[in-house]
């Protein structure tokens, strides 16, 4: 890097939008190289306290911000993410790094050779490829720690969980370390971890990003998009990759107007479904009055909310169909090999015991009783949400957990504390979360925000309008 490139001040990630970043490389008041260079720092100084990032190249890394350069020196349009630094979630591949998975199995393997969809389409938007974040093993849980690389923590406060299972994305983001990230969302592994960490975060409809290559189980529960920390930054990564593949059999057609200039000036949802809690199972009493208030706020602009109480019967219906398909469809097919071997020692302590359950109880008839139960659900969603522009409910159920704890109710640990994320992915529905608030101790509250099937922008829209009308911003504090 150039004494030139040195001198330039590159914002903290943090206080300036990816869009206002780009267009800075773009106009060559930043270089890629500055960037990437600030990226780097903050990884150095930061990483070694949060364990976000597991895997960095440094040197491919400047390489690439350098092509960059010279790319737009000479006059050509590099993308709409000229410059900007990327981590990408353990799971998803990106060339010449190793795809771990957070698995033991599978720390030894070859790098890559080439990138998965996501990561493939924000490289050629011109974003930089730092490294891999760190991701729960095959994305399994609600935290973010494996065998392989240990722990990731959450920058709001030392010792608590990031969220899972993009936490090393979450966390890298919500530190500063990269302004965007890429994650995955199986069942609810976007939107956990970006409520646990402050930052706004959407599981976009199945098919709106390609997943490629399809991991077992893709067609029943998961999808992928980006992390960022304020929702107008992922709107702006999210016109850059959205669109249909060959990959990905759920595939939707690109859409034909910007999302994030649909978020320039969103409109204010007319009715708004609030559901406080939709099995009607317990909530803490924290995060009840934070959301409370959010949607308070949003009536008092003259939105019409409507309360309704348990929305599903059976009320456990949304356990009883996300277990089968997450453990025998999702995950269980990569571990059926490992099963009575050395290397099932290796495996994540509750995961080993959740699959070996699993390999005994879970048949063909189950997991097509499970999808069975998707259809009844997303009928019954349908209906309870006709009439109303979005459902709002916790993001949560539980307040953040110390890293490999369960989340808190009321000051006791529950099992079940992210019990509401899976609806989304279980029906296919767009669904986000948006920062309420926060704790009496300091962390973040989500309140989540669900769409009509494939109305992405209208869940974008309610999220920019929340966040502007809550105006929190909320940023973590610095760590020493």
């Amino acid at each position: 890097m150039s004494q030139e490139e040195a001198a330039m001040d590159v914002p903290d990630f943090r206080m300036v939008s990816v869009e206002a970043l780009a267009a800075m490389v773009h106009d060559r008041t930043l270089t890629a190289a500055a960037v990437t260079e600030h990226a780097l720092e903050r990884i150095e100084a930061l990483n070694p306290q949060l364990n976000a990032f597991v895997a960095l190249n440094a040197e491919d890394a400047r390489a690439q911000a350098a092509a960059i350069d010279e790319r737009l020196d000479a006059g050509e349009d590099v993308g709409p993410l000229a410059g900007i630094p990327i981590g990408v979630k353990d799971l998803a591949d990106a060339a010449g790094f190793v795809t771990t998975r957070g698995a033991m199995h599978l720390r030894d393997s070859a790098p890559v050779a080439a990138d998965s969809t996501e990561v493939a389409r924000m490289r050629a938007a011109g974003a930089v490829i730092l490294g891999k974040t760190n991701t729960p093993e095959f994305g399994c849980m609600g935290d973010t720690y494996n065998n392989v690389f240990g722990p990731t923590w959450n920058p709001w406060q030392s010792g608590r969980s990031p969220g899972g299972s993009s936490g090393g994305t979450s966390s890298a983001v919500a530190s500063g370390m990269v302004p965007v990230g890429t994650g995955s969302d199986g069942g609810g592994s976007i939107r956990i971890p970006s409520a646990m960490c402050g930052m706004s975060g959407l599981k976009p409809s199945h098919g709106r990003v390609p997943s490629g290559p399809p991991p077992p189980g893709l067609l029943d529960l998961s999808c992928v998009g980006p992390m960022a920390r304020r929702i107008r930054d992922v709107a702006y990564c999210l016109d850059a990759i959205i669109g249909p593949h060959p990959s990905d059999l759920r595939s939707l057609p690109a859409p034909t107007e910007s999302w994030r200039a649909a978020l320039d000036d969103p409109p204010l949802p007319a009715r708004v479904l609030w559901v406080p809690s939709f099995d009607g199972g317990p909530v803490d009493s924290e995060i009840m009055a934070s959301c409370t208030a959010a949607v308070e706020r949003l009536a008092a602009e003259g939105t019409e909310v409507v309360e309704a109480g348990p929305l599903f019967e059976p009320a456990g219906i949304v356990t009883e169909a996300f277990l089968p398909l997450f453990l025998g469809g999702l995950i269980a097919p990569a571990f059926r090999p490992l099963f009575g071997t050395d290397a099932w020692d290796d495996v994540t302590d509750w995961l080993a015991v959740a699959l070996a359950e699993a390999f005994e109880r879970i048949t063909v008839d189950t997991v097509s009783a499970a999808r069975q139960q998707c259809g009844e659900l997303s009928v019954q969603l349908g209906e309870a949400m006709s009439g109303f522009d979005a459902m709002l409910l916790p993001t949560m159920a539980g307040q953040t957990p110390v890293v490999g704890g369960d989340g808190t109710i009321d000051g006791v640990e529950i099992e079940n504390w992210v019990r509401f994320t899976p609806l989304a992915n279980l029906t296919r529905r767009p669904a986000s979360t948006v920062c309420s608030g926060l704790t009496a101790d300091g962390m973040p509250i989500g309140l989540s925000v669900f769409g009509h099937q494939t109305d992405d922008v209208g869940v974008l829209q309610t999220t920019a309008v929340l966040e502007d009308l809550l105006g929190l911003d909320p940023i973590a504090p610095d760590i020493d």
